[in-house]
């Protein structure tokens, strides 16, 4: 199976100077939990999720009105291409601990592949490898882990 049957095709971006508040409001409107960040040329440079908003934003006491996203985005974004073998991706997903990964074709992000797509494509991607790169995003040896499914 390839990345591009299961990722999402829908994604939201933004520019580097975009404010901390107004990645916010995407994420609450839109219901997603990262917005990739592009430059002029619809290059990702940047990808911030709900978690670097509370932990470099608020824990850190930014003003999130005025402060640009470029401050707290994650810089070195994994992604994966359109037409990589969704193993490929997991893979990827596994060693890297990511949840979210920005899927790319001709540098450009043309959507996102979640622990919620591989979960809902269990079925044809095999529940067994599905459950395991959960574990491998999770850092979690649990054998309950293994028994989602």
């Amino acid at each position: 199976m390839k990345v591009k049957e299961c990722m999402c095709k829908k994604v939201c971006s933004a520019n580097p100077e975009t404010t901390i508040y107004d990645i916010t409001k995407i994420m609450k409107d839109e219901h997603i939990g990262c917005v990739p960040i592009c430059d002029g040329q619809d290059s990702i440079v940047g990808l911030v999720t709900d978690r670097d908003v509370v932990l470099r934003g608020v824990a850190t006491n930014k003003d999130i009105k005025t402060t640009p996203v470029s401050e707290i985005m994650t810089t070195k974004v994994c992604c994966c291409k359109v037409d990589d073998e969704i193993n490929t991706a997991q893979r990827k997903m596994s060693e890297e601990q990511i949840r979210r990964l920005p899927v790319v074709e001709n540098n450009k992000v043309v959507g996102i592949l979640t622990m919620g797509d591989l979960a809902h494509y269990g079925d044809e991607i095999g529940k067994n490898q599905v459950c395991s790169t959960i574990e491998g995003i999770c850092n979690c040896n649990n054998s309950q882990v293994r028994n989602c499914y």
